[in-house]
């Protein structure tokens, strides 16, 4: 099953950043989010990434053109011919596919674009901006028995501000930090869809797949909802990758699953 990444936006939120990368090629610890998500995907078997890219993509290229140099010890003999060597290299299990989608595309655009790269199967779709403990063998196996089009990932993400409780006088009475089970269910990403998917999406470059394409799924009642207690956290500001390269230089990291 082939796993497609967003990875086209421009980042707009995270600007200290973004203005020299994608988004998904901003760093958590040394490496960037897609790495992230993309090792974890491959340790549940699954291999096969379709990348939606767009803004700066060439750093995307550039990045997974040179992957197998930067996990490999290299000899550069100048001497003799300027011959490269690699030693103790080590490869992903991974095919990647990168597909130019347009620097202003949405996302339906983007999803639209990679139809031919997909086939009559289903696939995952995620962002290339949030990191998960999900359980990603249990997501599938619960759109399976929906028999629904989409499946995605429900979160409740908790407020990131007190709540206050005040009187008519003006008197704070309650304050209290926001807790998950205050918060709705948003969607994370990790989603799973059926080739019908397509069907939904038009070559408009401005569809935005988390509006028309999702509502109109919704309406029909073919759009599933796995709900995840876990982790889950995107990387949408400074404070979001700061807070991330916390967690992950604690060494607890609850997506890093592989050794």
């Amino acid at each position: 099953m082939k796993v497609v990444i967003l990875a086209g936006g421009l980042g707009t939120r995270i600007s200290e950043e973004s203005h020299l990368k994608p988004k998904p090629m901003i760093g958590i610890g040394e490496y960037p989010i897609i790495w992230h998500i993309m090792k974890y995907y491959s340790q549940f078997g699954f291999n096969d990434f379709v990348i939606c890219c767009g803004y700066k993509s060439f750093v995307i290229k550039e990045y997974f053109a040179s992957y197998y140099l930067y996990q490999s010890d290299v000899i550069f003999d100048f001497a003799d011919n300027n011959r490269m060597t690699l030693h103790n290299n080590v490869a992903e299990p991974w095919k990647v596919t990168l597909v130019e989608t347009g620097t202003y595309t949405q996302t339906g655009g983007r999803i639209k674009k990679i139809q031919k790269y997909i086939g009559n199967e289903a696939f995952m779709l995620t962002y290339g901006d949030g990191v998960s403990n999900v359980d990603l063998n249990e997501l599938l196996n619960c759109h399976k028995s929906s028999g629904a089009v989409a499946t995605m990932t429900a979160i409740q993400p908790g407020g990131r501000f007190g709540v206050l409780e005040i009187e008519e006088n003006g008197v704070i009475s309650k304050f209290a930090e926001k807790s998950k089970e205050d918060g709705g269910w948003i969607n994370g990403g990790f989603m799973v869809l059926e080739p019908e998917i397509f069907n939904y999406l038009d070559d408009d470059d401005q569809l935005v797949f988390e509006r028309k394409p999702l509502e109109k799924l919704a309406s029909e009642s073919k759009l599933n909802a796995y709900k995840h207690y876990g982790f889950w956290q995107c990387m949408d500001t400074i404070r979001d990758k700061n807070y991330l390269e916390s967690v992950w230089e604690s060494g607890k990291a609850p997506w890093k699953i592989w050794k």
